[in-house]
């Protein structure tokens, strides 16, 4: 219990000692130590940035990762059961899982102005692709022998979608939500970087643009906080989502 413990703290840990010992000496504006950072973290975010900077960023990311689970799953789901769709959809869903997001931002400026939406799209844009495709192949992967003992029951197509197809696709789309996850990210940043005049994003690049490094630096602290906090949150789903699975693979083990 000790040494589970002891490895994930220990690590940053030692890092940041490292971190402080590099700076102790340094001249290097650009590379101010940990507790120069921490000073200005204190100083930035706790008080009202958090709530016109921080909070609509993170309700922008809530609500693009949800809405990109809900169409990759559900268009996932639909493409892997219909084998005609998938054939027809395969070419268009390649060519636009090529295209890098951050390219399709001046565009949905464009046509969606500088607004929140723009802001949900560009993440939904992004990060629908790993989830759906996925979900694609962990509903083509559902186990024949089980799709014909569920026919042979005479299980209706809603019954056999919630309590078989889903199921057995649950892991390869708990696996595209957690790319999902950091896609969205990404792309919150990106999308609050190029058009927007708030946000966690746009604080950095304001940051950046007026050589106030040490809060640039506490924004990319912060940054990693949250995707610490999402992994952490995920991980969670992830355990009670997938028990059965989880179960099955200690079961195998022993």
């Amino acid at each position: 219990m000790r040494a589970r413990l002891l490895y994930p703290v220990g690590l940053p840990f030692l890092l940041l000692v490292v971190w402080a010992l590099a700076t102790t000496s340094s001249t290097n504006r650009f590379f101010p130590g940990p507790a120069a950072i921490l000073d200005a973290f204190g100083e930035t975010w706790i008080g009202p940035a958090f709530v016109d900077d921080v909070l609509p960023s993170l309700s922008r990311l809530a609500i693009g990762i949800v809405a990109a689970i809900a169409v990759g799953v559900a268009a996932g789901t639909l493409i892997g059961l219909v084998r005609w769709l998938r054939e027809l959809s395969e070419p268009l869903l390649e060519f636009f899982r090529a295209v890098p997001p951050p390219v399709l931002i001046p565009i949905a400026m464009l046509l969606l102005g500088i607004t929140d939406t723009m802001k949900v799209v560009v993440i939904v844009s992004g990060a629908v692709w790993p989830i759906l495709l996925n979900t694609v192949d962990g509903v083509r992967a559902t186990d024949s022998v089980q799709s014909e003992t569920a026919a042979a029951f005479r299980l209706t197509r809603w019954e056999r979608l919630r309590f078989l197809v889903l199921p057995a696709a649950s892991p390869r789309i708990m696996t595209g939500v957690r790319q999902g996850l950091s896609v969205a990210l990404i792309l919150m940043v990106i999308s609050e970087m190029f058009a927007s005049s708030a946000g966690l994003g746009y604080r950095i690049a304001y940051f950046q643009r007026n050589y106030l490094v040490a809060e640039m630096w506490s924004g990319i602290l912060l940054l990693g906080l949250v995707g610490v906090l999402l992994a952490a949150v995920f991980g969670l789903v992830e355990r009670r989502v997938l028990r059965w699975y989880h179960g099955i693979k200690e079961v195998n083990r022993g």
